[in-house]
């Protein structure tokens, strides 16, 4: 997965396509990310205890790491691809393809 926590991205497929965000975490096991504000739903839950309060909550759910794109800094937050090459310290660094192997902070 070439995407990381913390990365701006732009959806680019599904219901929620063109809306943007910053990755909260990763989830490997399914192929997908949890973007911040994106694709919520609300939980009905009984209280279970004292550490389990009830109460409708919001929970975010993961997108497929397929609908998701990085979004291009110098180009407007305009989706991009990433690769990766190795600097000259033989550091392995992540690179945006399309602005001339520019890196990624």
């Amino acid at each position: 997965m070439k995407l990381r926590k913390g990365d701006s991205v732009v959806i680019i497929a599904g219901k929620h396509k063109g809306q943007t965000g910053t990755i909260r975490e990763t989830v490997p096991t399914v192929n997908g990310v949890i973007i911040e504000g994106v694709n919520t739903a609300k939980k009905h839950q009984k209280q279970g205890g004292k550490n389990k309060p009830a109460g409708v909550f919001e929970i975010t759910h993961p997108i497929n790491v397929s609908n998701v794109a990085i979004a291009h800094p110098s180009k407007k937050g305009k989706p991009a691809r990433v690769g990766y090459k190795t600097d000259a310290k033989g550091n392995k660094v992540r690179v945006y393809k399309q602005a001339n192997n520019k890196e990624i902070k």
